[in-house]
């Protein structure tokens, strides 16, 4: 059996060190956007950070259930300093995919780019009653 030590603080030491952990060159690669995604009572809303890209550089598609957001963030032109060059932005083509619910209005969906903000509104479609009661004879 292995014994390990509790450490109260592993935690918090394991957090400091990746708050103040700065990325190297090698992890500067590859671009993934935040996304924050919520259901309001008549559409389902999806809020993905984009900053720096411009919105001819964002596709959003559908196809079958899956919502599909494409795009690529490209290299601002190089400036390079005569004591000093460090890189901490992610560049590169990012996709994201979603899988949606059957109940949405495919054709009432809205996709707007402000401030580095991409939204895209999913409605949802009216429900029907399907509650009846049958009558017995």
């Amino acid at each position: 059996m292995l014994l390990t030590r509790f450490d109260p603080f592993k935690q918090i030491k394991d957090l400091e060190k990746s708050f103040y952990a700065y990325p190297n060159s090698e992890s500067v690669n590859g671009f993934v956007p935040v996304v924050n995604t919520r259901e309001g009572e008549s559409a389902y809303h999806i809020d993905v950070d984009l900053p720096g890209v411009k919105k001819e550089d964002i596709k959003v598609d559908i196809n079958k259930d899956v919502l599909t957001i494409s795009g690529e963030r490209k290299t601002k032109e190089e400036i390079k300093e005569e004591d000093y060059y460090k890189v901490e932005t992610s560049f590169g083509k990012f996709t994201r995919s979603f899988t949606i619910p059957e109940n949405i209005d495919i054709e009432n969906i809205e996709a707007r780019s402000d401030n580095g903000v991409l939204e895209i509104i999913i409605p949802k479609k009216e429900e029907q009653n399907s509650k009846k009661s049958i009558e017995i004879k």
